[in-house]
């Protein structure tokens, strides 16, 4: 593949005689939008490809799509911590937008619509995001999740203001590349699932686009930055179909959760037995103080969410029970009946984008209350869980 370098976020690719040329945007960028009209603008192109899958594409077209949330399902369908990764993620994004003065993703709502406007061929090049988050979960390690959950909330609600000359340095290969590596090195399982896995598909999408028989020879491929470090060395030795295939997969969760889970159950379940041997009294003490340091540590995390007060005595009696069992969590089950009984108002709906940047919505928007309420009662039992696991241990012991 030949690559020419016109500047730092502009690359051309030759593949067989169709030409790529990639540019390198930053989301929150009034410069990026600027360029990328220019260039569909030209008339220089056949095509434009954009960071983008078809749901995302979707969302993008449909501005309320959120409106339409049922999230007592989500919750049936266990699917509330992507959406919770999902919505913060969001959350992150617009507030860079909000200290730029630019919708988040412009660029590509530009290029979508300019695209339309003249007739060009459009095509969304990126793995679904439903995947992608899928992978995180099952692929990163609890650890690095809440590493990087702590992070964006910080960025969030405490975050530093940003300049936009911050988001523009962004697009300068180096510095970039230097971005890249050091997010690598702290966070190597999250940057292969993130970053490298896409910057793999996508080219690969690229090369397919760009190989199809009658299909467009010049290209337009509009990408975040930060994917033209990994995407250009990927065109030399491009991912096969079977690659991308499995680059489409959503792998079955880890086992070493659900094996942890049973161990705590067996070790939890073998101290009450060697506690009721020794005494009715000692194993009904322990029964106890499991129930009451779980349950009420969950419980706790329910009432600080302001959950429904049903909703609390649900955590306080579901987290010993569920912390017992791998395949369902406490929160799951908090989640459900909050849900159910708060079904979120369709004002709550409709300010959802705004309301998930104020830390006090979180406690007054009815979507993100029930998130809350998941959220918190879940760090309650597992704090809980250990807690009242080394209660037990003392009072054996002891």
């Amino acid at each position: 593949m030949d690559v020419e370098t016109q500047d730092d976020v502009i690359k051309t690719v030759q593949v067989g005689d169709a030409t790529l040329t990639l540019i390198g945007t930053a989301h929150v960028s009034k410069q990026s939008v600027e360029l990328v009209e220019e260039r569909i603008q030209s008339g220089d192109y056949d095509c434009v490809a954009v960071e983008l899958c078809p749901p995302r594409l979707e969302n993008l077209l449909k501005q309320s799509w959120w409106k339409s949330l049922d999230i007592y399902q989500i919750f049936r369908q266990k699917k509330a911590t992507l959406l919770l990764i999902n919505l913060t993620l969001s959350a992150y994004q617009k507030r860079l937008a909000e200290k730029i003065g630019v919708q988040a993703g412009q660029e590509m709502i530009r290029a979508v619509a300019l695209a339309k406007e003249r007739g060009l061929d459009l095509q969304v090049i990126d793995r679904d995001i439903s995947t992608t988050l899928h992978r995180v979960i099952t692929r990163v390690s609890f650890w690095q999740k809440l590493k990087i959950f702590a992070g964006m909330v910080v960025g969030i609600f405490v975050g530093e203001e940003v300049s936009e000359q911050q988001i523009e340095d962004l697009k300068r290969g180096d510095l970039l590349h230097s971005v890249v590596e050091e997010f690598g090195e702290s966070l190597p399982q999250f940057k292969e699932v993130l970053i490298d896995e896409r910057d793999e598909y996508m080219t690969g999408k690229l090369i397919e686009l760009a190989q199809t028989p009658g299909g467009p020879k010049k290209i337009l491929a509009l990408v975040g930055a930060g994917h033209l470090v990994g995407m250009l060395p990927a065109f030399d030795r491009p991912p096969t179909a079977e690659r991308l295939r499995d680059l489409d997969v959503k792998p079955p969760p880890g086992r070493s959760g659900y094996y942890i889970g049973w161990t705590i159950c067996v070790v939890v379940l073998s101290l009450f037995a060697v506690g009721f041997m020794r005494s009715p009294e000692l194993g009904t003490k322990l029964v106890v103080l499991w129930v009451v340091i779980n349950g009420g540590l969950s419980a706790l995390g329910a009432a600080m969410a302001m959950a429904h007060p049903l909703s609390v005595v649900t955590a306080f009696f579901a987290a010993p029970i569920t912390s017992l069992n791998p395949t369902i969590g406490a929160g799951m089950v908090v989640g459900l009946v909050e849900s159910y009984l708060r079904k979120p108002r369709v004002r709550d709906f409709e300010t959802l984008r705004e309301d998930i940047s104020s830390m006090k919505m979180w406690w007054r928007n009815g979507v993100l209350r029930v998130l809350l309420a998941f959220t918190l009662s879940s760090f309650g039992s597992m704090v809980g869980t250990y807690l009242a696991g080394a209660s037990l241990v003392h009072e054996i012991l002891g």
